[in-house]
This record gives C-alpha cells, sequence and structure tokens, in this order.
C-alpha cells in the first residue's frame, strides 16, 4: 500500500512569495513530487521484492514482515516530529536534510549484506521520510501564488497516482531485468538519481523560509516515550509466531497501555505548561465521538489494506510462482482502481460528504468477496484476479482523498494541524500492524494463507463500513 502525507503537522508559515508566486516554481513542485514518489516507492517495494530479497539474504518469514513493517513503525514514529521541525529550521533546509539521508539510507538498502542490516537501513529510511515528506504541502503554500495553489495540487494528485501504479511494475521489471546482477538492490538505488534530482531543484528553487526556533521546542521524550509504546505493541506481534508466543510477548503488549498513558499525561502537561512547550498531540481532539470514531476507522482501515496487500504479493509469487514483474503487472489492477476511485472521491467528497466512504467501503467488500472463493480455484491465474483487484481498488481509492477531511468534519480550527498530524502517525502504525498480524496469519499456512487473511480483511472493512456511521457527515472545506 502506498501512502502520502495529506497535510502539515502545523500551520505553516506565511509564504514569502511575492504576488506573482516563486519564479522556478514548478522546478520546486518537480522537486518536492520526486521526494514523494521516494517515500511511494519504498512503501510497497516489499510486495514485489520480499522472495527475491529471501532468496539472496536468507532470513525467515518473519525478516520478511520486519523488512515491510520497519519503514512504516519508523514513519509513524517520525511523522508526530518531521513537521514540526519544518517549522523550527524551515521547510527547505528540512526537505533536503530529509533528502539526503533517505537516499543515503537507500543506498545502505541496497548493499545489505543480511536481512539484520536491511531492516536497520530500512527504519533509518523511515525516519528521514518522515522528516521529508511532511514539508511537501507547506512548500508549496510557500511556492505558489493563491491563483495558481489549485492548479499546482491538480498536477500533484495525478502525479501521484501513476506514480502508486507504475511503482510496483518498474519495480518488478527491475528485478527481473537484473542489471549487472544487482536484482532486487537496484529496487533501492533508484533512489538514487531520483533524489540527486530532488536535492539539486531543491536547492535551486525551493524558498527559504526563515526559521522559528523560538516558537517551538520539541518535545523529544513525548517522542521516544511514543515510539517505545509503539515497538511494545509491534514487535511481539512479528516475533511471536517464529518463537512459539512465550510469555514475554503477551507481557510486552500489555505493557504497551500504560507507556501511552504516560505519553498521553505528558502531552497533557506540555498543553498545560504553555511558554513555547507545544504537545505533539492536543488531546482534546479526542473529547470528540466524531474525532476518535476516525482514528479507529484509520487504524483498522489501513491495517486491513497493508496487511491484505502483503499477502496478495506474497501468494502470487510464494504460492503460484509468480515472477516479481509478473506479480507486480497482476497487482497494477488494484493501483488503477485506486487511481480512478481517487479522481471520483476527490470531485464527489463535498458533495456526498460521508457518503463516499461507504460506498467505497461496500465496493471493497464486493471485490474482496470475489476474491475469496477466486483464491481457492484450481489453476487460478490473473485473468480471474484483475476483475475484483480492480473493483477493489476503486473503491479504496474513493476513500483515500476524502477521508482526513471527513474525519476532521468538527475539528476546531487551531487544533487541525495536531488532529492531521495524529491521524498521519495512526495511518503508518495500523499499517505496521496489519502487516504484523495479517503477516502472521499468511506465513502460519502459507498454502492457505491468503483464504484466511481474505477474511479476515473483510471482516475488518465491514467494521470499518459501522465506525463511518460515527463520522461528520461532510467534509471539511
Amino acid at each position: 500500500m502506498s501512502t502520502v502525507v495529506l497535510e502539515p503537522l502545523a500551520p505553516p508559515a506565511p509564504a514569502p512569495a511575492t504576488p506573482a508566486g516563486q519564479p522556478r516554481r514548478w522546478l520546486g513542485l518537480f522537486a518536492i513530487l520526486a521526494a514523494t514518489i521516494m517515500n511511494l516507492l519504498d512503501t510497497t517495494v516489499v510486495n514485489v521484492g520480499a522472495p527475491a530479497i529471501q532468496a539472496s539474504l536468507g532470513g525467515s518469514f518473519t525478516s520478511l514482515q520486519w523488512i515491510a513493517a520497519s519503514y512504516t513503525l519508523a514513519l509513524a514514529v517520525g511523522l508526530l516530529t518531521g513537521g514540526r521541525l519544518g517549522d523550527m529550521f524551515g521547510r527547505r533546509r528540512v526537505l533536503l536534510v530529509g533528502v539526503v539521508g533517505f537516499v543515503s539510507a537507500s543506498l545502505l538498502c541496497a548493499v545489505a549484506w543480511s536481512p539484520e542490516s536491511l531492516i536497520a537501513a530500512r527504519v533509518v529510511q523511515g525516519l528521514f521520510a518522515a522528516v521529508m515528506v511532511p514539508q511537501g504541502f507547506g512548500l508549496i503554500r510557500d511556492l505558489f501564488p493563491p491563483r495558481e495553489i489549485g492548479k499546482a495540487f491538480g498536477t500533484f494528485g495525478p502525479i501521484i497516482g501513476f506514480s502508486t501504479i507504475l511503482g510496483p511494475v518498474v519495480a518488478g521489471a527491475l528485478i527481473d531485468a537484473d542489471l549487472f546482477g544487482t536484482g532486487w538492490r537496484m529496487v533501492f538505488a533508484i533512489n538514487l538519481p531520483l533524489g540527486i534530482f530532488a536535492l539539486l531543484a531543491g536547492r535551486a528553487a525551493l524558498p527559504a523560509a526563515p526559521a522559528s526556533r523560538a516558537r517551538t521546542r520539541l518535545d523529544v521524550t513525548g517522542a521516544v516515550t511514543a515510539a517505545v509504546g509503539m515497538v511494545l505493541l509491534v514487535f511481539p506481534l512479528v516475533q511471536g509466531r517464529e518463537l512459539g508466543w512465550p510469555l514475554w510477548t503477551f507481557a510486552m503488549m500489555v505493557a504497551s497501555v500504560p507507556v501511552f498513558g504516560a505519553f498521553a499525561v505528558r502531552q497533557l502537561r506540555r498543553t498545560r505548561a504553555g511558554s513555547g512547550r507545544h504537545p505533539l498531540v492536543e488531546l482534546s481532539v479526542f473529547t470528540r465521538r466524531s474525532y476518535t470514531s476516525g482514528v479507529l476507522f484509520v487504524v483498522v482501515f489501513f491495517g486491513a489494506i497493508a496487511g491484505f496487500s502483503l499477502a496478495v504479493g506474497m501468494f502470487l509469487q510464494l504460492v503460484l510462482g509468480y515472477s516479481p514483474m509478473k506479480a507486480s503487472l497482476t497487482m497494477a489492477a488494484w493501483a488503477v482502481g485506486a487511481f480512478l476511485g481517487s479522481g471520483f472521491g476527490s470531485t464527489m467528497m463535498h458533495r456526498l460528504g460521508r457518503r463516499i466512504l461507504h460506498i467505497g467501503l461496500a465496493l471493497m467488500l464486493v471485490g474482496i468477496g470475489v476474491l475469496y472463493p477466486v483464491f481457492q480455484l484450481e489453476g487460478v491465474g490473473t485473468r480471474e484476479l484483475l476483475a475484483p483487484l480492480l473493483v477493489y481498488g476503486v473503491g479504496m481509492g474513493m476513500i483515500f482523498v476524502p477521508l482526513f477531511d471527513i474525519i476532521m468534519g468538527e475539528v476546531r480550527d487551531h487544533e487541525v494541524g495536531s488532529a492531521s498530524g495524529i491521524l498521519e502517525s495512526l495511518q503508518q502504525l495500523g499499517a505496521a500492524l496489519g502487516i504484523a498480524i495479517l503477516g502472521t496469519v499468511f506465513f502460519s499456512h502459507v498454502d492457505v494463507g491468503v483464504e484466511r487473511v481474505t477474511l479476515i480483511a473483510f471482516g475488518l472493512t465491514a467494521a470499518t463500513f459501522a465506525v463511518g456511521f460515527l463520522l461528520p457527515k461532510k467534509a471539511r472545506r
């Protein structure tokens, strides 16, 4: 599953642009796009490259789960502070630092010599992605005058959509081509030319807004506390199957509860303290049932998508014996559907409001309901999978664009930055949990794993359909 950070964590600083906008604003936009595309590529790479990585480096199925989950977990942790760094030190500077760190980590992934070294490099990748990606939308507002903002974002969406479609296909082609004997390593090395372009174009075209260190003090302790809580929750879910579920795995999951409680207490104290001690999370947003329901929706929805996507990708290669290229082309129907659905969702979100979510979820249930018996067919192939994957993708895409705007429909203006930041972080945490839980179900019985995961994903999607009735009826404008 590909993900995009939808809003900056805090309101952007006043744009330094003249009424005519920055003179190289379109070059700056493409620098931001290059950075965003790198994140999209590395979110989905494991679904295509995991069997080739395992054949090259060895390791267990649990290692494959960690190669996927480590990135999204690190991204979830980093997003709590990533957007605020742009406010403190300037969005241009932070974006460029993020690009350099992300590309460096990508090269470490490309030369990994063991599953453990690759997992460690993926963690670094995720942390720098959390620094890099949240700066994009604020920089677009700095680059373009009001009359061109709509055009800029209108360009952003389709390019990201096409990247979502072409990314896994390009990854599959690179693995199959095995250029210079690199195999799967080229999937990570491809970030080098993208990163160099983003760095050079960004230095030349992005506005250097002034830093504002005095306004905000970064809550490092709070971020570390949140990270510990997330690791305590996700780690045993991934490792438990391989280790036979010893008692300490359950103890870790239970221990995550008081750690998250300590995080909440710290945020409350910082809110009361004031004097620049801004909390990472404005807890007041959780007093609204609609927003709390939206948090539950996000975790379950993105968890189901991430886990189901991993299972389908592994099924195509490990069970059906597809090559990475054939598997990526088959799953491209899913991405094409998401692209088409996102276009419909973006144009109809204000007219249909919350109903757009239920229409999308209904299509997802139809698609996944058809996939379950298809997975049980003898000799199932690409032809039988394309239509239900397309329908599932259309429904999913219809939800992506309006979801956060609908969830925040009743959030007060001063809470928007924190509320969107929480959702972005929990989106990634949900994905990590989905990979951990549904991945464990799949790898426990690979031959029938995709059928079990499909049933669970159907149930989770049905649960989000019910939770959707608790969300605001109209999207926030």
